[in-house]
C-alpha cells in the first residue's frame, strides 16, 4: 500500500515542497530516505510514543518512507506531523481522502500534542503558491500562517485533533488575520523617543538626513556622549515598514526561530545591535548543511549598529563590504549556496582614540598622535567609502542634561523624513533604487548636478580641509538629501556646506 502526503523544507527564507511516500509490506524493517538529518531521523521514536500514549497502535509492517525530493537536505523536526499521518493512513488507523488537499508540518511530543516550529511564514506562502486548499499546523504557530491572504490554516492542538480533523468527525474553522489592520495597529509601537534626547542638535540633524536618504553613518565621541542612546532611537524615525518589507523581514526573523510568540508580523523596522566579540559567520549567515540568515539579514530593512566599530575583528568589518554594495549576501556551503536579503542602514560608533578622550575639553587625552591614528586606521578606506555621514559628538554639557524641557519628538523627524523618501520614490520610479543613497555614479551626475557656486564651493573645501577622493559622491548624495528634506529641487551651496561638515574622517588633519 502505498500513502502520499505533503510538507516543506525551508531553503534560506523560502520554502520547497516535500511529498512523503509511505510504503507498507511484509515486515517490521522501518526505512527512512531522502537525506534526512538526525532530527528527522528521531522522529520515528517520537512519532511511536505518541501513537502508544494515544492508544493508537505502532506500525506491525515494514515501512519504507521516502521524502522527496530525495536531493534536497531535510533538517528539523516538523516532519514529525507528516510522517505520523502517513503512518496511520498507511496502516489504515485513518480514513481520508483528503491528504492531498493539505500541507502539514509539526512537531510531536511524546504524549502527541503538536508543538511550534520555525519558519512557518514561509512555508504557508508555499502552501498557497502550490494550490493547497489549507495548511495543518500547531495551534502556535496559526496566527503566523494566516498572515498568507487566501490559505485556509488550520491551527490544532494534538495528533487526536489533526486525525478527527482529516476524518471529518472535528469540526475546526480555518483562522483568518485581517493583516492590514495588525499591521496598521502596531506599526508604531515604541517606548523610545528623540524626545528624550537632550542637546546634540548637530547629530540629532545628522540622524534626520541619513533616515532621510538610507545613508550610513559613523559617530566619533568621548565614552557616555550619547552615541548608543541616539541610535536606538534611530528606528523611531524611519518611514513605516510597507507590508511587503513586513512580509520579507517576517520571513527571515522566522526561519530563525526569533519571531516573539503571538506577534506574526515584524511591523517595526528591525534593529540589531552585534557584540564586537562576533564571528564573520555570525555577522553574514551560515551553518554546517544549510546556510541560516546572520546579523546583517536579521537587520534587513532596519538597522545594524556596530557599537565599538574598531574593535571588531578586521576580517569582521570587512565582509560587510560587498552587502552594503549589493544589499544581499551569497552564503556558500560544499552542499548549497543561499541569497539572503541585507538592505540595511550600517550606524556605527567609535571612540576618538583607545582612551576615548582625544577632542573631549574635560578630559586629559593620555594617548599619542601615533596611537591615535593606529586606533582611526583599523578602519579600513574600502568601508569608510561606504559611510556617508561620518560626525562627531561631544558630552552633553550638565545645564542641557538638567533641562526638563523635551526636545522634537520622533513624529515630527519622521514626518519630515517620509516626505523626503516620497520625493526620492518619484524621482527613482521604476527603478531597483529606493533612496538617494543607493544612487550609481550615473545617477549621481544625474540629479546632483550643482552651480558654478556650489562647484566652487567644493572644489576649495576639498582642497583645504584635505577631504580624499571618495568623499566627492558621498558629499553630493549627502547634499541630495539635505536639499529633499528642505524641498528644494536644486542643491544649494549650503546644501553643500552641510554635507561637507559630516566627512569628519576624511579631513587630512583629523587626529593630529
Amino acid at each position: 500500500m502505498l500513502i502520499k502526503c505533503y510538507t516543506a523544507a525551508l531553503q534560506g527564507i523560502n520554502a520547497e515542497l516535500v511529498t512523503v511516500e509511505m510504503h507498507a509490506t511484509s515486515g517490521v524493517d522501518f526505512t527512512l530516505v531522502g537525506l534526512p538529518d538526525n532530527a528527522v531521523k528521531e522522529s520515528r521514536d517520537r512519532i511511536y510514543a505518541a501513537l502508544q500514549v494515544n492508544g493508537l497502535q505502532t506500525p506491525r509492517r515494514a515501512l519504507t518512507v521516502n521524502m522527496s525530493p530525495a536531493d534536497l537536505k531535510k533538517e528539523g523536526s516538523a516532519y514529525d506531523l507528516p510522517l505520523a499521518i502517513g503512518m496511520l493512513a498507511v496502516t489504515e488507523q485513518i480514513h481520508t481522502q483528503s491528504l492531498s488537499q493539505f500541507l502539514m508540518v509539526g512537531e510531536l511530543s511524546l504524549d502527541g500534542s503538536l508543538q511550534p516550529i520555525h519558519g512557518v511564514l514561509p512555508i504557508a506562502m508555499l502552501a498557497k503558491q502550490q494550490g493547497f486548499k489549507g495548511i495543518i499546523l500547531p495551534q502556535a504557530n496559526a496566527r503566523e500562517a494566516a498572515v498568507v491572504d487566501g490559505l485556509e490554516c488550520y491551527g490544532l492542538e494534538s495528533l487526536l485533533d489533526v486525525m478527527r480533523f482529516l476524518e471529518g468527525t472535528l469540526s475546526v474553522d480555518a483562522l483568518h488575520l485581517d493583516v492590514e489592520s495588525e499591521f496598521q495597529s502596531t506599526a508604531f509601537l515604541s517606548d523610545i523617543d528623540f524626545s528624550d534626547v537632550r542637546g546634540q542638535e548637530k547629530v540629532r540633524r545628522a540622524m534626520e538626513v541619513a533616515a532621510a536618504g538610507g545613508h550610513n553613518m559613523l559617530m566619533v565621541g568621548p565614552p557616555g556622549a550619547g552615541k548608543s542612546m541616539l541610535t536606538k532611537r534611530l528606528p523611531s524615525i524611519l518611514p513605516p515598514l510597507t507590508l511587503d518589507e513586513a512580509l520579507e523581514t517576517t520571513k527571515i526573523h522566522s526561519v530563525t526561530g526569533l519571531l516573539p510568540q503571538g506577534q506574526p508580523l515584524v511591523v517595526a523596522r528591525p534593529f540589531r545591535s552585534p557584540h564586537h566579540t562576533i564571528t564573520d559567520v555570525a555577522l553574514v549567515g551560515g551553518g554546517q548543511s544549510i546556510p541560516k540568515p546572520g546579523e546583517i539579514s536579521l537587520a534587513h530593512n532596519g538597522v545594524l549598529f556596530l557599537d565599538e566599530l574598531p574593535e571588531f575583528h578586521r576580517s569582521v568589518l570587512e565582509v560587510l563590504r560587498q552587502p552594503l554594495e549589493d544589499r544581499k549576501i551569497t552564503v556558500s556551503r560544499s552542499r548549497m549556496s543561499v541569497d539572503y536579503p541585507a538592505s540595511f542602514m550600517l550606524v556605527a560608533a567609535m571612540n576618538p582614540c583607545p582612551c576615548g578622550h582625544y577632542g573631549d575639553p574635560t578630559h586629559q587625552c593620555t594617548c599619542t598622535p601615533a596611537q591615535v591614528h593606529r586606533y582611526k586606521d583599523k578602519i579600513s578606506g574600502p568601508l569608510l567609502d561606504r559611510i556617508d555621514i561620518q560626525c562627531e559628538i561631544q558630552a552633553v554639557p550638565y545645564a542641557m542634561l538638567k533641562d526638563m524641557q523635551p526636545g522634537e519628538s520622533s513624529a515630527v523627524i519622521r514626518e519630515r523624513v517620509i516626505r523626503a523618501r516620497q520625493v526620492q520614490a518619484e524621482r527613482f520610479a521604476g527603478t531597483a533604487i529606493h533612496c538617494n543613497a543607493q544612487m550609481t555614479p550615473k545617477q549621481v551626475r544625474q540629479y546632483c548636478r550643482i552651480d558654478a557656486t556650489g562647484d566652487r564651493l567644493l572644489e576649495d573645501s576639498m582642497t583645504k580641509l584635505g577631504l580624499s577622493a571618495r568623499a566627492y559622491d558621498r558629499i553630493l548624495k549627502v547634499a541630495r538629501t539635505i536639499a529633499d528634506l528642505a524641498g528644494s529641487e536644486n542643491i544649494q551651496p549650503y546644501h553643500l556646506m552641510e554635507a561637507i561638515s559630516y566627512r569628519q574622517l576624511d579631513k587630512s588633519s583629523w587626529g593630529d
